[in-house]
């Protein structure tokens, strides 16, 4: 080696040794002059190692990696019961469901979930997980009865003793419920509302005086279809109004029901002179 002393040949040499022996890391330089991670040299052949990723471990961004357990999921399309209405209700607190609660996890449910999923930045998925629920309810409150019944579907209250024997349409204020009995039978249950603070409905015991199937109103000039009069203008009769906003409204002091199904059936067996009881 020219330029060098004896000194600096055996220097030189054992250095040499040293790399032929075990490899070293080498400290490059990138195309700006400065330097950049180290690169491990297998000096046996010449070629950097590199850090391949196994084929099944390649996720895209976002996905939990391999030591990440998945959240437990709660409830999902096809479930029913009273979680589900009071996930369906706290969705309505956040405005992400207009209808229900109905207690069914059906395919709106599932879209008002991962439309809130997407909007926090959660898989969107549809179906509620244990993540999904605890940041819904940082954003709600606990929903009272009648915003789990907002729609109705809400269980009858135990028949009022006067109702146990013959015709009657028994009607429970306390569960906003109709019973039509025969001879102490429930023969049908359908939900009702009643009258606001300054035109309640009438408690007691009341008879069928007058059946009209395309009544209206007068005093208020609004359709009543499938009325059946109990007590002067107060009948039980089909609401257009309870049937789009539930108990969010109120009547004049009628009985309404917001299944035309039902009450249409309930008029075609419900005769004059047949009783009606309002109870507590």
């Amino acid at each position: 080696m020219a330029g060098m002393g004896s000194t600096g040949r055996v220097v030189a040499v054992a250095l040499v040794a040293v790399l032929a022996a075990g490899g070293c890391t080498v400290q490059g330089t990138g195309p700006d002059g400065k330097g950049h991670a180290p690169v491990r040299t297998d000096v046996t052949t010449g070629a950097p190692s590199k850090k391949s990723t196994p084929p099944g471990d390649r996720r895209s961004p976002g996905a939990p990696s391999a030591g990440t357990k998945a959240a437990r999921v709660l409830w999902k399309r096809g479930d029913t019961g009273r979680d589900v209405r009071e996930l369906q209700a706290r969705l309505r607190q956040v405005e992400w469901l207009v209808d229900g609660p109905t207690g069914t996890y059906d395919d709106l449910t599932e879209r008002a979930v991962s439309g809130f999923q997407g909007k926090r930045g959660l898989p969107r998925t549809g179906r509620t997980d244990t993540v999904t629920w605890r940041r819904l309810l940082g954003m709600s409150h606990a929903p009272g009865k009648w915003e789990l019944y907002l729609m109705g579907g809400q269980p009858a209250a135990a028949p009022d003793p006067r109702c146990t024997t013959g015709r009657v349409l028994c009607i429970s204020k306390s569960s906003r419920t109709l019973r039509w009995m025969i001879d102490g039978r429930t023969v049908s249950t359908m939900s009702v509302r009643f009258g606001a603070q300054y035109t309640p409905t009438r408690e007691g015991v009341f008879r069928v005086y007058w059946k009209s199937r395309h009544h209206v109103s007068t005093l208020y000039d609004s359709a009543m279809p499938y009325a059946m009069f109990f007590s002067g203008g107060q009948a039980v009769h089909y609401s257009y109004d309870f049937a789009a906003r539930g108990y969010a409204g109120a009547s004049h002091g009628c009985v309404n029901v917001r299944d035309e199904a039902a009450i249409a059936d309930l008029y075609a067996q419900v005769r004059n002179g047949d009783k009606v009881v309002v109870y507590r």
